[in-house]
């Protein structure tokens, strides 16, 4: 892994002509892009926001950008509809920056939830499997991607300059072999059951239910967290990355203010298909997973 930097001064210009060839490429490789001219601006009435009060219990505050729905926070009134706003402005900037990046995914691409994350990492009280200060690869309980790969783009925007700490992990071939010895094949028809009783979304794959486990046992084994290969990265307050973040092994350890897009993106339409964690699961399994 490493950080690829690209210059984009705002939300709305085209990638420079020399980068979007490359940077669906590096992303593919399991590099961050790291844009560290991108500022998201918060309009002045905006930062009444920027308070943990407002999420409850919840651990972010989620947006969906296709039905405009704001969900988990404790804002009503005029201010859910600035925090709506707020969020529907970031959610559509982050699709441009994509596009603009990686025009070759424009056509396929999906945008999914975005969220805000005023809640500070360190010290979170959490269970080990929702501790995202442990290295993990993104995989969701409730809403199965079916191989599809899972892209993020994230934004600090903390007020008091503090970067958001990242430590990222070894290549994913290398993670996915060192824990495939655990990683059990679902029973047959259990996907679907799971979307039968409404405890998912859509039917889970044999590729969703090794992603799953895959993504425990990273977090629960002690050995892996402080042993394995590991860089960490500091993402300064006013600046954007994206990654890959079913591939990209990493762990928040600490910030506070982020605003993050989840988009999902077919297989079929990378550049190296192979490079893709349902491709390398399929490799290490010898059977179709999706």
């Amino acid at each position: 892994m490493s950080l690829y930097e690209v210059i984009i001064r705002d939300w709305t210009t085209r990638a420079p002509s020399d980068v979007a060839p490359l940077a669906a490429g590096r992303l593919e490789q399991a590099d961050v892009i790291f844009l560290p001219h991108l500022r998201f601006e918060i309009a002045p009435d905006e930062t009444r926001l920027f308070d943990p009060a407002i999420l409850g219990p919840a651990k972010n505050a989620s947006f969906d950008p296709q039905r405009g729905r704001l969900g988990r926070t404790t804002l009503e009134g005029a201010d859910a509809e600035r925090l709506r706003a707020l969020m529907g402005r970031f959610s559509d900037g982050a699709m441009r920056v994509v596009e603009a990046l990686c025009p070759s995914y424009a056509a396929r691409i999906q945008r999914g939830r975005a969220s805000f994350r005023p809640a500070e990492i360190a010290g979170r009280a959490s269970t080990w499997r929702k501790d995202d200060t442990r290295l993990h690869v993104d995989s969701f309980p409730a809403t199965p991607s079916g191989g599809q790969r899972i892209l993020r783009l994230f934004t600090n925007v903390n007020p008091e300059g503090r970067p958001r700490a990242w430590r990222v992990g070894d290549d994913f071939e290398a993670v996915a072999r060192r824990f495939a010895p655990r990683l059990r094949m679902p029973l047959p028809g259990s996907g679907r059951l799971l979307a039968l009783l409404r405890m998912t979304k859509s039917a889970r794959t044999p590729y969703d239910a090794l992603m799953l486990q895959l993504h425990d046992r990273m977090k629960a084994d002690a050995e892996f967290q402080s042993r394995s290969p590991q860089d960490a990265i500091d993402f300064p307050a006013g600046t954007t990355w994206l990654a890959f973040t079913d591939q990209v092994s990493h762990a928040a350890m600490s910030g506070q203010y982020q605003l993050e897009q989840t988009f999902l993106l077919p297989v079929d339409a990378m550049n190296q298909p192979e490079r893709s964690p349902l491709r390398v699961l399929e490799r290490i399994k010898g059977r179709r997973l999706a």
